[in-house]
């Protein structure tokens, strides 16, 4: 198969060829035809799988067939949960309407918004944004969505996880009229299918692998490691591989911070970004990470959603994810589209319980290692950590499933307002 049998337009299939494509991938082939349709569609499909271009190439399709108007009112709209998912989405559309008359723009928080507002005021066709400064915008009368005819919510279990459910709901109502809906996800929760029904029409359900399956091209293993020794295994890793490009994963914002502090110590350049972290910092750490004058980034899950890194060779989980599906995300920043990785996660006697929901999720015993001069503590206890103990509170995420996304205790509002006030967008 290939891009121009999908039925995609001339200049379309001239970006695709500059960026040199020629086959789409599997999320690709199954989600363009329906959308060019003007179906609503509902996509489950893993990072790395080329889900942006699966809905970005079809809706610069579909506006493009229509000529533009004197005042270009925004007629479509990308929705996602993190400022560097938004640049990055931003950054495809901008490369496959090159040939198109077409204007688009990315609005997110931690950045001036006058420069924001001034490019919509000029007209723009298509708008990539975070919730918080999308709202925001909407309110102070800089901006309408009334004539939005095609709406994308990408990254949804992510913009549930981070609770914008209400900021979701309240962006739906400012939309008027009829227009095509897309929903994009890397699982197919019970709560992804309820906003689903509430979002879509007669939506067409597309897969491009099984649900809540690891990349199997991924290497994963595990080296069981006592707690406080974790910081000097992870240095000997890196040092001994010279691994020169390494995205480590951190429960809290405050150990992010810390142990990046312990890697330049040991003269391993090292940047931390997270949601404590300006929107200038970040970019600034990325920058340097993707130009390898940093050999180690050090996130926490909000803020390396979207992170796009090609061939990144290296993943680590410092500390395992409470939350499964979370480990499926973190890995899958490497082995992306066909190229190898390897998934490394150093886990400590009470991390235990959360090392074995992951093997049961992923369906595989994943292998172990002991390093010499690392052992685990023999003494040290198995249970879980507690919640709320040694997490990232802005994360605030529970459990019990119950907790996760209903907005209809105290604790969860709370949650849910420091998620959203840390990554406000």
């Amino acid at each position: 198969m290939s891009f121009k049998s999908l039925g995609l337009s001339e200049p379309i299939l001239r970006a695709i060829e500059k960026k040199g494509y020629d086959t789409p991938s599997p999320i690709q082939a199954k989600a363009i035809p329906p959308v060019l349709e003007g179906k609503d569609v509902l996509a489950s499909a893993q990072t790395g799988t080329g889900k942006t271009a699966g809905f970005t190439l079809p809706m610069l399709h579909l506006l493009s067939e229509n000529p533009k108007q004197k005042y270009r009112p925004i007629r479509a709209l990308v929705l996602t949960p993190t400022r560097e998912l938004a640049a990055q989405v931003y950054a495809n559309v901008k490369e496959y309407s090159e040939f198109l008359n077409l204007r688009s723009a990315v609005i997110f928080g931690g950045v001036n918004q006058k420069p924001q507002v001034a490019t919509i005021r000029q007209g723009v066709d298509i708008l990539v944004a975070t919730p918080g400064r999308l709202l925001d915008l909407e309110s102070q009368g800089a901006l309408s969505l009334k004539r939005v005819e095609i709406f994308v919510l990408d990254e949804a279990d992510r913009m549930l996880d981070m609770g914008f459910l209400r900021d979701i709901e309240r962006v739906m109502k400012l939309m008027q009229g009829k227009r095509q809906n897309l929903m994009f996800s890397a699982t197919f929760s019970k709560d992804i299918k309820k906003l689903a029904y509430s979002i879509l029409n007669n939506p067409v359900q597309v897969e491009a692998t099984p649900e809540n399956t690891a990349v199997e091209i991924i290497e994963q293993k595990v080296y069981r490691v006592a707690k406080g020794k974790k910081t000097g295994l992870i240095i000997k890793l890196i040092s001994d591989g010279n691994w020169k490009q390494v995205l480590v994963f951190n429960r809290t914002k405050h150990g992010a911070n810390k142990l990046c502090k312990k890697m330049i110590s040991a003269g391993i350049s090292a940047a931390a970004i997270h949601g404590n972290k300006s929107q200038g910092a970040r970019t600034k750490a990325l920058a340097g990470f993707k130009n390898g004058s940093v050999r180690v980034l050090v996130a926490t899950d909000i803020a390396a959603r979207g992170l796009d890194i090609p061939l990144l060779p290296h993943v680590i989980n410092f500390e395992l994810p409470n939350i499964s599906e979370d480990y499926v995300h973190r890995i899958g920043r490497t082995g992306r589209a066909g190229a190898s990785g390897e998934a490394i996660s150093l886990v400590s006697a009470d991390e235990t319980t959360y090392l074995r929901d992951i093997e049961k999720l992923i369906d595989m015993k994943i292998d172990v290692e002991v390093i010499e001069g690392f052992e685990p503590d023999p003494n040290a206890s198995r249970e879980p950590i507690k919640p709320g103990q040694n997490r990232n509170r802005s994360q605030g995420r529970n459990r019990n499933s119950g907790q996760r996304n209903s907005g209809n205790s105290k604790n969860s509002n709370r949650n849910r307002n420091r998620r959203r006030n840390d990554n406000r967008g």
